[in-house]
């Protein structure tokens, strides 16, 4: 079997745990009703192929052969049931869709080796197979997802069948489509769920919907939005899905970006400049960052290299225009930038503010004696 190219991926919030293990498992079974180009994702196959260096006693080559076995089997699933054929519904018979649902939940397991390897050891598969290497088979794997779990697969999946996902896979081909989609050249390692004819949509299976429209999401679908500098996707849409309530929602990318107050509205500039500023990271740029006063200097005063500057007759806050007024000038084009303004001088990121507040760099340990005592000058206020 040929592996495709292999890229270092970001986890998701929650990879490795329950949740985080059944939204990786709703998140491929929705991308393969659109493409099945790709049976078996990336991450999958780079945890595959990385299982076979743990363990003793042969547990690593066990969990590789398979790891390889599964993403046979998995292929050939998909391949058989013909999954993103739009003549057929999303979801297909209930035994078929219970027996995907654990070879997804078990390529989940292999992924979390790939995204956050610590915790690859916590996972059903890693303790069965470094338990009893010898026992450890694919049938064994398969009987390793709890019946919940597949459960709660199963019925994200029925509610995708009869909403607005089935209607937008309907009106699409495959070819229209792109399943984990990722950003060639890009210093920061990224994968999203799934572009639809420009539609770039992020899969959500949290239990409290609300959450997920958080400033975390809007920034992780900017991200997305912005790492595409070549435009491969044609994106001129960004959407969530949540998958247990069944709603689809989306913007246009101007809306979008009106919404979050950016001052800079067009797309390729804004590409341009993001390209910019992860250009000036050394290493990989979603590396924590633990910077010297002086790397600390240098970002501060790309930031505000890069800053735009308001025109005459432009909102200092987000650069638009202001509207046209027959009473007195405004000075901001609405009572949210206004508000924001304030924030933003607090913060030092507006002309005549204090200066940018970065990330401190790391404090030194003291290399103090072996007998020295520690007290604590804190002044302690009566309550």
């Amino acid at each position: 079997m040929q592996h495709r190219a292999h890229h270092v991926l970001l986890p998701p919030p929650g990879v490795g745990t329950e949740a985080g293990t059944v939204g990786t498992a709703i998140d491929q079974r929705l991308r393969l009703a659109f493409t099945a180009a790709a049976p078996v994702d990336d991450a999958s196959l780079i945890g595959i192929d990385l299982s076979g260096g743990i363990g003793g006693r042969g547990a690593g080559l066990r969990m590789r052969a398979v790891g390889n076995e599964l993403a046979v089997r998995l292929t050939e699933t998909v391949r058989r049931l013909d999954l993103d054929n739009r003549t057929q519904p999303i979801d297909h018979g209930q035994d078929e869709e219970e027996h995907l649902a654990r070879m997804l939940i078990a390529a989940a397991w292999y992924q979390v080796l790939a995204r956050t390897p610590i915790g690859f050891a916590f996972t059903p598969l890693a303790k069965a197979a470094l338990k009893d290497p010898a026992a450890f088979t694919f049938t064994r794997l398969l009987e390793l997802p709890d019946r919940d779990l597949v459960a709660d697969v199963t019925n994200q999946l029925h509610a995708a069948a009869h909403g607005p996902l089935e209607a937008l896979r309907a009106r699409t081909s495959p070819e229209d489509c792109t399943g984990g989609p990722t950003f060639a050249g890009a210093k920061i390692t990224a994968d999203a769920d799934l572009v639809v004819d420009g539609l770039l949509i992020d899969f959500k299976s949290a239990r409290h919907p609300l959450k997920e429209m958080s400033q975390r999401t809007a920034w992780q679908l900017t991200g997305y939005l912005l790492l595409d500098a070549a435009d491969r996707y044609r994106i001129d849409t960004v959407g969530l899905y949540l998958s247990r309530s069944g709603v689809l929602t989306s913007w246009p990318v101007d809306d979008f970006l009106a919404l979050l107050g950016a001052c800079r509205r067009d797309l390729t500039e804004l590409r341009g400049v993001f390209g910019e500023l992860l250009a000036g990271c050394r290493g990989q740029a979603d590396a924590r960052y633990f910077g010297t006063p002086e790397e600390t200097e240098r970002v501060r005063q790309l930031l505000e290299r890069l800053a735009p500057v308001a025109g005459p007759g432009c909102c200092p806050v987000c650069t638009q225009p202001l509207p046209e007024t027959i009473r007195q000038p405004r000075k901001f084009c609405t009572a949210w930038c206004r508000d924001r303004d304030k924030v933003l001088r607090r913060r030092g990121l507006m002309p005549g503010g204090l200066r940018p507040l970065l990330p401190a760099p790391r404090k030194q340990r003291l290399d103090l004696p072996d007998d020295a005592e520690v007290v604590s000058l804190t002044t302690r206020i009566p309550r």
